[in-house]
């Protein structure tokens, strides 16, 4: 099969042997597809390479070879955003979800308008990043076909706003009864938020954080049990650390350092 000026956005890349790299793309009309990128070292190859950046969004050709796709050409069809601090680690989640849960050669052109719009709010400082990845959780888990109606329980009986409820994957949302305590209640979400995220309203600040931990047991459930690297390297970041320690990326302008109170309410956190 042959790739002919196919939209996609770069999810991952890797050396590969000498001068070569291996790389993950999201394509609208394909899913994901696994490509070599051959004898992309050296300076004439500079725009190539900036093209296959993790973000970045490109038009390929390529011939499709067995498991993985032998790239002809690639050339950015925009610049990526270029994110930073909590911004960045959320790209980084986007990216390494979408590679756990998206399957390869499945056309699936609702998860490449997901991820570019998502992709898009990322770069947009005024919106919250939680709430811009707990709407990319919900769709993602819609289009890959695992989703629920936000409305209703498991049972079919409508959503109780004051109630408190965990998420089953097999079940759908199941509303705790009784006092669960302090620790119990930490592992729910309110039916309001629920109901929020269903009617794509962002929910109160109170609402987040147990929205955020019921997503991510959800997920872990379709993840196979195999949690994120996003979700370890949150865990090891230090509790209100200091941000102004910096990190410089691709040799650019320093990033602040991450302080695990900045992004937890960004990712499904622990």
């Amino acid at each position: 099969m042959r790739y002919a000026a196919e939209p996609a956005f770069v999810l991952h890349a890797r050396a590969w042997r000498e001068t070569s790299l291996l790389v993950e793309v999201l394509s609208r009309e394909h899913g994901r597809v696994g490509l070599v990128a051959r004898g992309v070292q050296g300076p004439k190859k500079h725009v190539l390479r900036a093209a296959l950046q993790p973000l970045q969004h490109i038009r390929f050709d390529g011939v499709q070879r067995g498991e993985l796709a032998q790239l002809s050409s690639a050339e950015a069809i925009d610049e990526a955003p270029r994110l930073q601090g909590e911004a960045m680690l959320a790209g980084f989640y986007l990216n390494e979800l979408m590679l756990r849960l998206a399957p390869r050669h499945d056309g699936h052109g609702e998860l490449y308008a997901i991820y570019g719009e998502t992709r898009a709010r990322l770069a947009l400082t005024d919106l919250s990043l939680a709430w811009t990845l707990r709407r990319f959780e919900r769709d993602l888990l819609e289009a890959l076909g695992v989703g629920f109606a936000w409305d209703c329980d498991g049972d079919g009986r409508d959503i109780d706003p004051a109630a408190r409820y965990v998420l089953d994957a097999e079940h759908g949302p199941r509303r705790m009864l009784g006092d669960a305590g302090r620790a119990g209640r930490s592992e729910t979400a309110t039916g309001r938020a629920l109901l929020d995220l269903g009617a794509d309203i962002e929910p109160c600040a109170e609402d987040m954080p147990g929205l955020r931990r019921v997503m991510r047991v959800l997920l872990l459930h379709h993840l196979g049990g195999r949690g994120l690297k996003s979700w370890e390297l949150i865990a090891a970041l230090p509790r209100g650390g200091d941000a102004n320690a910096s990190a410089s990326r691709d040799g650019d302008a320093p990033t602040p350092t991450l302080s695990r109170d900045a992004v937890e309410g960004m990712t499904p956190g622990d």
